[in-house]
């Protein structure tokens, strides 16, 4: 028989048996009673911390109503196969502490996966670590974080609020914090903006007594700013990171060069190079080869010598790293920028730049060519504006020694005191017979010296000085002197020289006999020769004879130039010699040279003799 039908059986058996009462006492009625107020119990002692302090986001761990979703710790489905994205993370999350979790971003920064970057790091800080405790990031492992988001490309203000949270977690925020909203700033072209922040930093580190501004944050300060062409509040900020000992990058120091030369910025451009020079982080600073040539040209339009001398330094730089390079990088500079260089140089009475710009010429040359006679005469007319006197005609020594022989057409140009020479002509002459009479006695003593020193050109500088000066006996001394005292052959120079003295004295007379003499000892004659004849007859009140002298030229090969018929026909004017002025015409148009006419200068001159000028002219 089955267990379940015996005990159906059994169950009449079973009978309920009698049971007494415990106690003897009748039941007693109780009624409620209300009881008395008892005293209040002392407060309980307080909770331990929170396990979770220095994390924000511990209400969304894994006890929220969440935890069944993909981000589960037990995932759902057949495995590791079918886990979703979220919960990769999530697994990971759970078996990396901070070092190993900064390890796996150093991994992913070289494949540039900054969306996972983002998202394990948003997993990790909802995690507990194995000892049960939320997951707090230092500031390194946060600025991952942070750039993670940058290079994703969220929005300014997002990133703002990112860096605001850091403070939650017990971190501050350093320089590499704020330099990554800067950047982002920087993308957005968000200026002002990028300022109120970066004074904000500012302040904050001295309420702190810490630097949270780096190099970085001056240079993305300073290209910001240099990129809406504000350049006082950028050499501000430049002046601020040179204080405080940073050194600027190379794009900051090159954009700096850049907007200051476009806005015509100079001094503030050579201030800033100096305090660069000052510093040794700094001294290697240098713009681009094409770069710096534009800053020297500038310079010299607007005759700054400091900044035109620091363009040829950096031009220097350029080419000692080209010889240094492997294989060699050779850079010159145009010989026509140094001509303009000691052009500069002697405008500006600039011994520095005078002698930057020669050595950067020898430089570029490299002992395999001899400068051209324009760096030549550049150099002696900026040694001449200088008062280096000395230093001019040592340098006209050297000029003469190479171009002196030489088969060029424009050779007896080159040593004209009329024309190339006159500024170190002026120089002797500018303090009178004093400095005319200290130049001779140092050319006898050049003459003299072992080897000797010998040059024409330089005597025939010292006569045409004494010409100016109408000193025609110091004139005449000195061209005698070529022959007796120095050795030399007088050339058509010293001729010419000696007859302007004669002609500014009104001594036409022994003018002519110079003029005579140095033709028949072969010489041939140049235009200056006629020319200063010419002005020897007019200061007679002589035109006839000038023009029997513009004859005489023409038929050597030389035609008059405006000025001369325009002398000739003014003492025309003044002397009232009509028939001279009749040839004067007619020469104008055989030259093509446009003339005023007649009775207009007529008016000029003298107004009382318009209307018979006129009558001439028409007649």
């Amino acid at each position: 028989m089955s267990a379940l039908a015996y005990l159906a059986k059994s169950r009449p058996l079973l009978r309920p048996q009698s049971f007494k009462s415990v106690s003897t006492f009748a039941h007693l009625r109780q009624e409620a009673q209300q009881l008395e107020d008892p005293s209040p119990d002392p407060s309980p002692p307080p909770l331990p911390p929170n396990p979770a302090s220095g994390s924000p986001r511990y209400s969304e761990n894994w006890r929220s109503s969440a935890a069944a979703d993909d981000g589960a710790l037990i995932p759902l489905g057949l495995g590791f196969l079918q886990q979703s994205q979220a919960s990769r993370m999530q697994l990971q999350s759970q078996t990396l502490d901070a070092q190993g979790l900064m390890n796996k971003f150093a991994e992913w920064m070289t494949t540039q996966n900054w969306e996972d970057m983002k998202q394990l790091f948003e997993v990790w800080v909802r995690s507990l670590d194995k000892n049960g405790k939320p997951n707090t990031p230092d500031v390194d492992l946060y600025n991952h974080y942070l750039r993670a988001n940058f290079m994703i490309g969220v929005d300014v203000s997002e990133l703002v609020e990112l860096v605001e949270q850091m403070e939650g977690y017990g971190i501050s925020p350093n320089s590499a914090s704020y330099n990554l909203v800067l950047k982002a700033m920087a993308r957005h072209k968000l200026v002002d903006t990028a300022v109120l922040l970066f004074e904000r930093v500012l302040q904050k580190g001295k309420e702190q007594n810490e630097s949270l501004v780096d190099q970085e944050s001056y240079d993305l300060v300073i290209c910001m700013l240099l990129s809406v062409n504000k350049i006082d509040p950028a050499v501000k900020y430049i002046d601020m990171a040179l204080k405080s000992g940073y050194m600027l990058l190379p794009d900051a120091f090159r954009s700096c060069v850049q907007k200051c030369l476009s806005n015509r910025k100079l001094d503030t451009l050579v201030s800033i190079i100096e305090k660069c020079k000052k510093m040794e982080e700094n001294k290697s600073l240098c713009p681009l080869w094409n770069q710096a040539i534009y800053l020297a040209e500038i310079a010299m339009q607007w005759n700054n010598s400091e900044l035109a001398y620091y363009g040829l330094e950096f031009m220097v730089k350029w080419i000692a790293r080209g010889q240094n390079s492997n294989p060699p990088d050779l850079y010159s500079a145009n010989e026509g920028l140094v001509v303009s260089a000691l052009a500069t140089a002697g405008r500006t009475y600039s011994s520095k730049l005078l002698d930057g710009a020669w050595a950067i010429l020898k430089l570029s040359l490299r002992g395999k060519k001899l400068p051209n006679p324009e760096s030549y005469l550049g150099k002696i007319y900026a040694y001449a504006n200088l008062g280096s006197l000395e230093k001019a005609f040592v340098t006209l020594l050297e000029f003469e020694k190479f171009y002196g022989n030489t088969d060029r057409e424009d050779v007896e140009d080159l040593f004209s005191p009329f024309y190339s020479l006159n500024p170190l002509v002026m120089a002797c002459s500018k303090d009178g017979f004093a400095t005319l009479d200290k130049v001779y006695y140092q050319l006898e003593n050049l003459s003299q010296a072992n080897p000797p020193h010998k040059c024409v050109a330089a005597l025939n500088c010292v006569i045409l000085g004494c010409a100016n000066i109408w000193d025609v006996d110091r004139a005449y001394q000195t061209f005698h002197a070529i022959d007796k005292v120095f050795g030399l052959t007088a050339n058509v120079h010293s001729y010419n020289a000696l007859i302007c003295s004669f002609g500014k004295q009104e001594k036409r007379d022994e003018a002519v006999d110079v003029f005579e003499h140095f033709r028949g000892s072969g010489i041939k004659p140049n235009a200056t020769t006629y020319s200063l004849l010419i002005d020897a007859h007019l200061i007679k009140r002589d035109p006839k004879a000038a023009l029997s002298v513009v004859d005489e030229m023409i038929i050597a090969g030389y035609e008059p130039s405006k000025e001369i018929l325009k002398k000739i026909r003014r003492r025309c004017i003044r002397e009232m010699d009509y028939e001279s002025n009749d040839k004067i015409d007619p020469l104008a148009l055989r030259y093509g040279l446009r003339m005023i006419a007649f009775f207009m200068l007529c008016s000029r001159q003298r107004p009382g003799l318009c209307q018979e000028g006129e009558r001439a002219f028409i007649g």
